[in-house]
């Protein structure tokens, strides 16, 4: 299923939404200007989960560039147009909402945490991998259940594909992007499974997306969000 619009105005200018995604294009095409330089590149600044292990495990002499600098650093870089498109697509269709509910610095600092939680998940899942986890997925899956758990019956337009064919269908937004959630945490049991540490970080998606609905219930409803206050799961 491929969301592409939802029936819920925010009240306010995403400004921090817009700005990460301004980011994340810069980083990437900065990326594209490496050239022959961009694998080292990525092994620099992307999470690689075997170096962060050691380097916790050697504080004095690489924690700083071998944990805290790829934890954050590897949630603005992206391996293709694709990969970038999608993430940003996803930010952009449901990041507003959850930045008018809770503020602007708010929702920066929680963007931030989910996709730092989300890279020690991936990091925990495979702690002897050697391939860089790149991408903003993970921050992008907190926002993700901040929403489902905020608004859980805005509906959603989404693109559903039936044999060959694909239909046009308006579905309540749990329902979205809870099928969502399923399918990164069976892709990932599958990766386990199958012995796969690269590809896909579904780990990441699965530790965001359960770290944004946990930490959204601790943050306060901004008191000049002005957009339609739906039903939550968590705020009768």
């Amino acid at each position: 299923m491929i969301p592409l619009r939802d029936a819920n105005p925010s009240g306010s200018k995403p400004i921090v939404s817009t700005a990460l995604i301004g980011a994340n294009v810069v980083v990437f095409v900065q990326q594209l200007l490496l050239g022959p330089r961009l694998n080292l590149f990525i092994a620099h600044y992307g999470l690689v989960p075997a170096r962060a292990a050691w380097a916790l495990t050697h504080p004095v002499v690489g924690l700083k560039d071998g944990f805290v600098v790829p934890l954050l650093a590897h949630m603005f870089l992206h391996g293709g147009w694709l990969h970038l498109a999608g993430n940003m697509w996803y930010l952009w269709l449901f990041g507003d909402n959850v930045e008018d509910r809770i503020g602007h610095l708010r929702f920066l600092l929680f963007y931030l945490f989910c996709g730092a939680a989300a890279g020690i998940v991936q990091m925990l899942v495979h702690p002897l991998s050697s391939v860089p986890v790149i991408g903003a997925s993970g921050a992008i899956a907190g926002v993700l259940g901040a929403y489902m758990l905020c608004f859980p019956y805005a509906r959603i337009l989404t693109l559903v594909p039936i044999l060959f064919f694909f239909q046009f269908v308006e579905l309540p937004a749990f329902a979205v992007l809870f099928l969502w959630f399923v399918l990164q945490f069976f892709s990932g049991t599958m990766a386990i499974t199958t012995q796969a540490s690269g590809g896909v970080a579904w780990w990441a998606h699965v530790g965001g997306f359960i770290t944004g609905m946990l930490v959204i219930r601790r943050l306060p409803r901004c008191r000049s969000s002005r957009q339609r206050h739906y039903r939550t799961w968590f705020d009768q």
